[in-house]
């Protein structure tokens, strides 16, 4: 009976604060979350959450994907770019808080929410038009989604990237699966499990963006795209090169894992996450030690699940990757999952100590992380 009266009481308040947060939602003017103009012959979309660093929740990706598809066949548009709003941000992430709460009560938006982003971003992958994403800010999970299959994607001295997913029990989704195995070495799969932060020219060294421009010729850049008239992707690449040309900041550092990536290559080749703890443990560097204890503070499922990903969508598609990484996102949603657990630990309660189950590499059976990549039948993601 006790037990009942505290469930429903634990639903109830999941509701409540659901309710809130998509109050909040609400309460900005329809469409004042994404702005979109029309500047020459571009396209322009501005995410306009500036006191959520942007990020990205289900009213702005109803608004993106319609408008995406229109410019695609409009003759009158030849470009899109894609900013964000607030000079901090490009975009720091899906509306993930808002996902948990709805998976608790069995809400649609726990399967809307993923369904929908993973379109989007099939969407901007298989763009016809050349689009160009300005990420001058932080750029993390579903701002990588909003960018990275974009053919630009241009960082500044502001930008910082990175997919932490594993610290909150995900795994890094929005065609992780796809671009992560596709940079040098084992540079994704280390980026993938550690959620390890690039800045600025790093980004584009890395090879997550394309371009390199000061944040100060931004403006200026913008202004010329938007005058090209009727421009080719070469047009485009072009203009983009010549202001890179022209950024010479932070040229003459060298990338911040220079002298760790033949390390990272040879640790992280293997072929179980417990192979890379037990290469990290034994090489004793500083910098494996301290790798080493970065992963310990993960979830155990998270990293067996993102490693298993990883080494599958280096020979998938894009599309192919989308839909496997529904199946996982939907596993993931499944009560008593890590995610919820890590969501609480790292943006509800704040108190960074989540209590992982299994709370160790060995108690993650192969069967447990195999059952989250199987077909969802019916329901699995049709793009």
């Amino acid at each position: 009976m006790s037990i009942t009266i505290l469930n429903s009481t634990h639903r109830f308040r999941s509701l409540c604060r659901l309710q809130r947060i998509r109050g909040q939602m609400m309460t900005s003017q329809a469409g004042a979350e994404i702005l979109v103009e029309k500047v020459g012959n571009a396209g322009v979309i501005t995410l306009n959450r500036p006191k959520a660093l942007n990020a990205l929740n289900m009213n702005m990706i109803r608004l993106m994907y319609p408008q995406l598809k229109k410019w695609e066949t409009d003759k009158e548009t030849d470009l899109v770019i894609v900013k964000g709003a607030g000079g901090k941000a490009f975009c720091a992430g899906g509306d993930i808080r808002a996902v948990t709460e709805a998976g608790k009560i069995g809400d649609a938006l726990a399967k809307n929410f993923f369904r929908e982003e993973y379109i989007l971003n099939n969407t901007i992958g298989t763009y016809q038009k050349p689009y160009v994403a300005l990420i001058d800010g932080i750029t993390m999970g579903g701002g990588v989604g909003l960018s990275v299959h974009g053919r630009f994607r241009v960082a500044t001295e502001k930008t910082m990237f990175a997919m932490p997913e594993t610290a909150i029990g995900l795994f890094p989704d929005v065609g992780g699966g796809y671009f992560l195995p596709r940079l040098q070495g084992q540079l994704g799969l280390f980026l993938a499990l550690t959620g390890f932060r690039l800045k600025g020219r790093d980004v584009q060294r890395a090879g997550v963006a394309s371009h390199f421009v000061e944040s100060q010729k931004i403006a200026a850049l913008e202004k010329e795209l938007v005058d090209l008239k009727t421009p080719s992707i070469e047009d485009v690449s072009r203009v983009l090169d010549s202001y890179q040309k022209r950024s010479s900041l932070d040229a003459e550092k060298p990338f911040v894992l220079e002298q760790h990536i033949d390390l990272i290559d040879k640790l992280f080749q293997s072929d179980s996450v417990e192979g890379i703890v037990h290469n990290l443990k034994t090489d004793g560097s500083p910098f494996a030690q301290k790798q080493a204890e970065t992963l310990a503070k993960m979830s155990p499922t998270s990293l067996k699940i993102t490693f298993k990903q990883l080494q599958a969508g280096r020979t998938m598609s894009l599309q192919e990757v989308l839909v496997m990484e529904y199946r996982l996102s939907q596993a993931c949603m499944v009560k008593g999952s890590d995610f919820y657990e890590g969501v609480r630990a790292v943006l509800v309660d704040k108190d960074h100590s989540p209590k992982w189950s299994p709370s160790t590499l060995k108690e993650v059976s192969e069967q447990s992380v195999e059952d989250c990549f199987s077909s969802l039948g019916d329901r699995d993601l049709k793009l």
